[in-house]
């Protein structure tokens, strides 16, 4: 299994800068048996940054192999969420956005 941090950085890799323009958004993602991550979305870029943070618009709260699979593509987000794999705090809306923003 990969890291979260290995995860954050494939994500980050795979980021859509036109899906992103205009936007201004904070996505948190708090990994129970790993790290807590934040990507700042701003003017079509993505920035990557360790720790929590304040302002987000939307806290992803789940386990890492979640983490890892909703990544790849392997999970999908709206079952992880249904079946109590994902939690959800915040502007529930702009988690349908991390799929525009970072294609699996």
């Amino acid at each position: 299994m990969a890291s979260v941090a290995e995860i954050i950085e494939t994500m980050n890799s795979k980021f859509n800068a036109d899906a992103a323009a205009g936007l201004d958004l904070i996505f948190q993602f708090n990994i129970e048996d790993g790290e807590t991550y934040h990507l700042i979305v701003k003017d079509g870029a993505c920035t990557v940054e360790q720790g929590e943070n304040d302002d987000a618009n939307v806290t992803l709260i789940m386990n890492t192999e979640t983490f890892e699979g909703i990544a790849t593509g392997e999970t999908d987000g709206m079952q992880a969420f249904m079946s109590g794999q994902l939690r959800v705090e915040g502007d529930m809306m702009l988690a349908t956005k991390l799929g525009e923003l970072f294609p699996a």
